[in-house]
């Protein structure tokens, strides 16, 4: 797996990361998904713009946020070094990899507001994790590892997120 892990980690660093406008948006995803600040936001966001499902956004939002701390608490066990083969494109919060936390709370947040009507996030969120592959910050095994356990979060959190929501009606929905 180490093998495969680095061969594909190498390829695309060298075609994204080689591509100044490529590596640039990469870059910049990496910077909005530090610590899942561009889910939470989008979260609040849509909270604060539809009243009616406001307590499923904030749930959302907490999920995707219980998502990335796991991810950091996991990280902590297992201790995975980050890729040494592959000049890195940004500067990280710290030096394990496994799993990858923005890949976690991308996934979570794709999950969970896709399913509020959010559908750009999940784009958005697939762009985040092949980010930390051109960014050369990740292995593809980290990155899958962590888009699992985010959509696994969001996937046993949905029946919390539909508990107590209203219905486009304003009628309580039954958990």
């Amino acid at each position: 797996m180490d093998g495969m892990d680095h061969h594909i980690l190498s390829a695309l660093r060298a075609r994204g990361g080689g591509d100044p406008r490529v590596a640039a948006v990469a870059r910049t995803l990496s910077r909005v998904g530090e610590h899942g600040a561009l889910w939470l936001t989008v979260g609040l966001a849509g909270a604060a713009v539809d009243g009616a499902r406001r307590d499923a956004w904030l749930r959302g939002t907490a999920l995707t946020a219980g998502a990335h701390l796991v991810s950091m608490g996991v990280k902590r066990v297992v201790r995975r070094p980050r890729p040494a083969h592959v000049e890195p494109l940004v500067r990280t919060a710290g030096r394990h990899s496994f799993p990858s936390s923005h890949a976690t709370s991308a996934a979570t947040a794709a999950v969970a507001f896709g399913t509020l009507g959010a559908h750009f996030v999940p784009p958005l969120a697939a762009a985040m994790c092949l980010s930390r592959l051109v960014v050369g910050v990740h292995y593809p095994s980290d990155v899958l590892a962590g888009a699992a356990l985010g959509a696994l979060t969001a996937r046993l959190g949905a029946p919390w997120m539909r508990a107590g929501s209203k219905t486009p009606t304003g009628n309580q929905e039954r958990a």
